[in-house]
């Protein structure tokens, strides 16, 4: 079985430690995908309480326009195309993420 996890950053103000204090940069939509297990609904927990403390996005300079982006807790961003692209299959991703978190 299969779950999806939907994090929507609001457009708003970057603060200080951004690239660019008090600069206005884009929100977005952003998705990844867990499997709908018992790990899967640990590693969903702890993904919440990261986000919650601010550290599953960045603000990044892209093209002249700060842009809400990825940070570096790692995402599963599709259900195919495995680790390299960001997808499942990945055996390890799990474990991973849980050693990260």
């Amino acid at each position: 079985a299969q779950r999806s996890l939907f994090f929507k950053m609001l457009s708003s103000c970057s603060k200080v430690g951004d690239p660019h204090p008090g600069q206005p940069y884009k929100g977005g939509d952003f998705y990844a995908f867990l499997p709908y297990n018992r790990e899967g609904q640990k590693t969903a927990v702890l993904l919440k309480k990261a986000f919650e403390h601010g550290l599953t996005f960045q603000i990044k300079s892209c093209d002249g326009e700060e842009r809400v982006t990825w940070g570096l807790i790692p995402h599963k961003t599709s259900w195919d195309g495995g680790k390299a692209r960001n997808g499942y299959p990945d055996a390890q991703y799990l474990r991973e993420v849980c050693t990260v978190l």
